[in-house]
């Protein structure tokens, strides 16, 4: 089993980093830290553009994840998915057998959330597994 983690270092992600860290090492289970990397619209010259620069831009991110997991003794697997974010964290955690799915919000209403299909809200309503909706840090 595994715990998964969607990190694209959104201003929910850092938060929700520190808290899948803690319940891998409470578990003791490998961190398995997930990027949605699917390209905007698949045809034209543009496509495999886009398609390099998100995979740079997650492997830049999950990058620092690794930093932090290793730096708390925790295991880690990356995954870089042709996906939209939600399914590719369910990808992930049907591929690595997840326990939990952690994801960072970032204060969106649950109305717009609902209206424009947020990944956490998707994943509320499609994830078998239990999803952990990590709040962004409050301003202080």
């Amino acid at each position: 089993m595994a715990v998964i983690l969607g990190y694209d270092e959104s201003p929910g992600a850092e938060r929700a980093l520190r808290i899948a860290i803690e319940v891998s090492v409470a578990f003791g289970e490998p961190l398995v830290l997930v990027y949605g990397a699917a390209a905007p619209g698949v045809l034209g010259e543009e496509y495999a553009s886009h398609r390099e620069a998100i995979r740079e831009a997650a492997r830049a991110a999950l990058a620092h994840a690794v930093e932090a997991a290793d730096e708390a003794g925790v295991p880690t697997a990356v995954e870089i998915l042709d996906e939209l974010p939600a399914q590719a964290l369910l990808v992930a955690a049907a591929r690595h057998g997840g326990r939990v799915i952690v994801v960072g919000t970032y204060g969106e209403s649950p109305m717009r959330g609902a209206l424009l299909g947020s990944t956490p809200h998707k994943l509320l309503h499609l994830s078998t597994v239990p999803v952990l909706c990590v709040p962004a840090e409050a301003a202080r």
